[in-house]
């Protein structure tokens, strides 16, 4: 071989070597930009969230039932939700991966209470610091301004105060949406926020509108805090509330639907979101095996 082709298979050499050690420091690097990535960062991806709905939380037995549930049970279910590697998160929460692309946890999972009962905030409020969790209180309005004005203070009956509500909000684990203000009612003539039979178009938007908007100013009045999310009393839904919902400023709702939500970045994906109604006679593993988690 001559000196020149000797000089050209070294080189060849020393090219093909270059080239894997390129290749390696691509895959390398694809490895390593992975391996950073948060999880549920992916457009296309989303993640599954299941919600559960919790309303009452009362020690007496004879009280529990399809919407109350014992303080045990539910500090049970933390427990299991944390023993499990789920994580707890809020509205705000989704709305800021739609929007900002900020990741969710591994296996988020959602506590909503609706009512705003009293015990939510004496028996609920204490165990959040203790399983690191965080819970979604829709509060009736109505029932909130009087109590504010009373010193009636009852975990059978009461409902929590703007006091109770702004100490919550304080801890950084409560968030606070909107349940109406004087709309969760089944009167025989209008269920909930559902339209009435007959009513007109116009008629049914002013009371939707009106009502909501109420509830709306009010804890901002009172917290500081406008809500992102609308909580369906009983589920009730007419066509067109959704409609609504994003001409107030609603960037998502709740229903009583029993199904998992898939959480993309499609920003409608937040409306009409499903929950699972927590039944009080259930055990915490019985409940968590039929919804699948």
């Amino acid at each position: 071989m001559t000196k020149r082709g000797s000089v050209l298979k070294g080189f060849g050499k020393a090219a093909l070597g270059g080239a894997i050690l390129a290749l390696a420091f691509i895959f390398t690097m694809i490895g390593f930009h992975e391996s950073f990535l948060p999880a549920n960062t992916q457009p296309s991806e989303g993640c599954d969230l299941p919600i559960l709905m919790y309303h009452g939380l009362l020690k007496e037995e004879a009280r529990q039932g399809k919407y109350v549930v014992s303080p045990d049970r539910f500090e049970s279910d933390l427990k299991y939700l944390q023993t499990n590697g789920y994580h707890t998160v809020v509205v705000q929460d989704l709305i800021d991966y739609v929007e900002k692309g900020t990741p969710l946890p591994e296996k988020p999972v959602m506590i909503t209470f609706d009512d705003g009962y009293y015990n939510n905030y004496y028996y609920a409020y204490p165990l959040l610091e203790k399983y690191d969790a965080k819970i979604v209180i829709s509060p009736i309005c109505r029932y909130t301004d009087e109590y504010s004005q009373v010193e009636d203070v009852h975990p059978n009956y009461s409902h929590i105060t703007w006091d109770n509500i702004n100490e919550m909000i304080a801890s950084g684990r409560v968030e606070i949406q909107n349940h109406s203000y004087n709309m969760h009612s089944c009167n025989g003539k209008r269920v909930g926020t559902k339209r009435m039979k007959g009513e007109s178009d116009l008629a049914y938007e002013t009371a939707f509108t009106q009502d909501l908007s109420k509830a709306q100013t009010r804890i901002d009045e009172m917290t500081g805090w406008t809500p992102t999310c609308f909580v369906y009393p009983f589920g009730a839904i007419s066509n067109g509330t959704q409609e609504m919902l994003k001409s107030m400023g609603f960037q998502s709702s709740m229903t009583c639907e029993s199904h998992m939500n898939r959480i993309t970045r499609d920003p409608e994906c937040l409306f009409e979101m499903g929950r699972y109604l927590r039944p009080g006679l259930q055990s915490t593993e019985a409940f968590f095996q039929k919804i699948g988690l």
